[in-house]
């Protein structure tokens, strides 16, 4: 049963490496984690590797499976796990579930634990079932006389908030203070497509190609980019170089900040307003996307049975409270989601229930082994068209050709 503590067998002392990325208190996060295990499995000693920013993190990860190398136990998004399984560097997890005492696939909310299935196996064992959300600041709603954002907001009062807490303070002609901030990215831009009716790609199960030419889509990619090239109410090109989005929002001259759920511990410990979520404005439906990241266990890990039981007992209901009080996830158990030490009465976001109320909205994008590499090259030019350097129109014709050999070598011509 999903509540009872792990099952304590027998191990000779043997060592398990455990790949983690994130900021410091992420880190600080998994540190706790893998101190918890230790003192219940005091046998298994867990080498614990941190890289901060996900994209090194992910580069360091190919570079260790190519050398043969890999970490015993790694942390991965859905969008990027199927990578490795497709080259035979991951272990399924299926069998290892269906045989625990530990954990059961029915206390998972579903959406994460589908998102881990590739090829008719289910890889990894998901720690969260985050979404994208609005973090906003109080202080500054409160000092401009806005509401805060509700549940049912749509488009039109998230730009209107947005112009309205976009300001020259000191009357010098230049922006002191941003309206909102998201990063550029086709990850970002996915649940204002898939609100506005539009798709990523022209066949969910047996895509063939992006589908950001259509019209729902376009429009979708335009009013995203708008917000930038027209309405000025997030920081352009020269702006986020000198100062990001975040630390902008962190520093309390930026009003709206775009993030999942692994914001939390570094706003908690840094911010000096006062500070909540809530979810994604609606366009024609309410979406958000998923944010997911799902323990993995290496197929050539030499202690596999010492690897599972980290896993296992990170998915448990103790390791997953001892990550959600740091405020690092959401849990991807029910139990854990609906418990205080997830939503926390008295320590913000005070709205905590938005990232659970959200879940039977979320979409994922596909998965499939190219998928990271088409999300990469999209990148690019989505973040060319939100900073004005091409047409919305000439930034989706070049991603539609630029990915499409990713596709034809996943799926065929």
């Amino acid at each position: 049963m999903v509540g009872c503590g792990p099952v304590e067998t027998a191990l000779p002392h043997v060592r398990v490496s455990f790949a983690v990325f994130g900021d410091p208190a992420e880190l600080a996060a998994y540190q706790e984690l893998v101190r918890a295990f230790q003192a219940r499995r005091p046998d298994i000693q867990v080498e614990l590797r941190h890289v901060a920013g996900q994209s090194d993190y992910q580069q360091q990860l190919v570079m260790a499976f190519s050398s043969g190398a890999p970490p015993d136990v790694m942390l991965l998004s859905y969008r990027r796990f199927a990578f490795f399984a497709a080259q035979g560097g991951l272990e399924a997890l299926g069998p290892y579930l269906e045989q625990s005492r530990l954990l059961r696939e029915e206390d998972f909310f579903p959406q994460a634990l589908e998102a881990f299935r590739w090829a008719g196996q289910l890889w990894c064992i998901p720690q969260n079932v985050s979404s994208l959300v609005v973090y906003y600041n109080q202080d500054l709603f409160d000092a401009a006389g806005l509401p805060y954002p509700q549940a049912g907001w749509t488009w039109d009062d998230f730009l209107k908030a947005a112009r309205t807490l976009t300001r020259d303070l000191d009357g010098d002609g230049q922006v002191d203070q941003y309206g909102a901030g998201i990063a550029p990215r086709l990850q970002r831009l996915a649940p204002w497509i898939w609100q506005n009716g539009g798709e990523l790609v022209d066949d969910s199960l047996h895509p063939t190609r992006l589908a950001l030419d259509r019209p729902e889509a376009l429009a979708a990619f335009r009013w995203f980019v708008d917000l930038q090239v027209k309405e000025q109410v997030v920081p352009d090109a020269v702006a986020e170089a000198a100062e990001s989005s975040e630390n902008r929002f962190l520093n309390g001259r930026l009003a709206m900040y775009l993030n999942s759920r692994r914001g939390v511990p570094t706003y908690r410990a840094v911010a000096t307003f006062r500070w909540d979520v809530a979810p994604l404005p609606a366009g024609r439906m309410s979406v958000s996307i998923l944010h997911s990241d799902g323990f993995c266990l290496s197929a050539t890990a030499k202690e596999k049975a010492a690897a599972w039981a980290l896993i296992e007992f990170a998915n448990s209901v103790e390791g997953q409270e001892i990550l959600a009080k740091t405020g690092r996830t959401v849990p991807s158990l029910r139990q854990v989601a609906e418990s205080p030490a997830f939503l926390e009465p008295g320590r913000p976001p005070a709205s905590s229930r938005i990232f659970l109320e959200v879940i039977p909205t979320l979409r994922s994008t596909p998965v499939f082994p190219r998928w990271g590499t088409i999300e990469e090259v999209a990148d690019r030019e989505v973040e060319a068209a939100f900073y004005g350097r091409v047409p919305v129109e000439v930034a989706v014709s070049r991603a539609i050709s630029l990915t499409q050999p990713y596709f034809q070598e996943e799926f065929g011509p």
